[in-house]
């Protein structure tokens, strides 16, 4: 399989023509035996930054014992930055994003009092991971606030209400295909979705599909104006990313993002929106990492430090 840091339809690339073959285990695909081929940017564009960076990711992924998808898009140049990016991963919470603009996307269609409506759950309902909705269980919370819930706090009962709008984990899938992605899919709710093997075909998703998806929803025009706002809104107050891309990232940027975890083979992931300054073009990032053995844990550090890299072989830092 390789991996490419594209340019801009119709401009010229140059091939550098490095190639290695890493031995992974637990990727989840047939074989074990990867290719991982770097490729440098357009003409003018820091060639050498590409080429560093996937050597970076190798170095990185080799000393973590497991492995690293990476899909970074800078909004501006065109220029994209992969390695991995279409290997499959455990989506974990990260389908909150997706479910939450699939509530906004349905709230503008055809359900304009969506946002308001009050929902109630069961004591029964109430999943682990649920800080905010496991204190209302009495009054409930709208749709708009489960979103909050959801996409700034992870709560794994906010998820499952959402989900409950669009239809139940088929609701994202759908949502997914709309948006022209093929592979995303949800199966099930939380916290099932949190356990994953490497035979596993459910709840999955790719680094290049979910990024695609994400320029789409915060940056593009697959929801309205005022709604792709209010995501992004949700992004940048998310609580529970600060040790991933974000701490990737120079400190003066502002970043939003949607976290996941899982149970079991390292499993972690993140997927953020960043803009440099104020008024710059934003850069679109996802990190999906899982590790060899089941009883293996994340690492924070090698989703942010991924982060980092991923930015160097766009060129935006040194």
């Amino acid at each position: 399989m390789r991996h490419f840091c594209h340019s801009r339809p119709g401009t010229a690339l140059r091939v550098t023509g490095l190639s290695l073959a890493v031995l992974v285990a637990g990727t989840g695909n047939a074989s074990a035996s990867v290719s991982v081929s770097a490729t440098t940017s357009v003409a003018g564009a820091p060639a050498h930054s590409a080429t560093a960076a996937q050597r970076e990711l190798r170095r990185l992924e080799a000393g973590y014992q497991g492995r690293i998808g990476v899909y970074a898009y800078d909004t501006g140049t065109g220029r994209t930055f992969a390695y991995r990016s279409n290997e499959r991963f455990p989506l974990l919470s990260t389908f909150k994003a997706l479910a939450a603009s699939a509530v906004l996307r349905k709230a503008r269609q055809s359900d304009p009092k969506l946002l308001t409506r009050v929902v109630h759950w069961k004591a029964s309902e109430v999943v682990d991971g649920s800080p905010i909705t496991g204190k209302h269980l009495k009054d409930g919370l709208t749709v708009a606030e489960l979103c909050d819930a959801a996409l700034r706090y992870s709560d794994n009962t906010a998820g499952n209400m959402l989900l409950k709008q669009i239809g139940g984990p088929a609701g994202v899938t759908r949502f997914a295909r709309s948006l022209g992605d093929r592979v995303t899919r949800l199966d099930r709710t939380e916290t099932d979705l949190n356990y994953w093997n490497p035979d596993e075909k459910r709840d999955i998703t790719t680094p290049a599909d979910v990024g695609r998806d994400l320029t789409k929803l915060a940056v593009g025009t697959a929801l309205h104006a005022k709604d792709r706002a209010r995501l992004n809104d949700w992004l940048r107050r998310n609580t529970t990313g600060d040790d991933r891309i974000r701490a990737g990232l120079p400190k003066t940027w502002t970043v939003g993002d949607r976290t996941g975890s899982g149970f079991n083979y390292g499993t972690a992931d993140d997927i953020a929106v960043a803009w440099p300054t104020p008024h710059a073009k934003p850069l679109v990032i996802a990190v999906y990492t899982n590790r060899k053995t089941a009883d293996a844990t994340y690492d924070n550090k090698v989703i942010a430090d991924a982060a980092t890299i991923a930015v160097k072989g766009l060129g935006k830092l040194s």
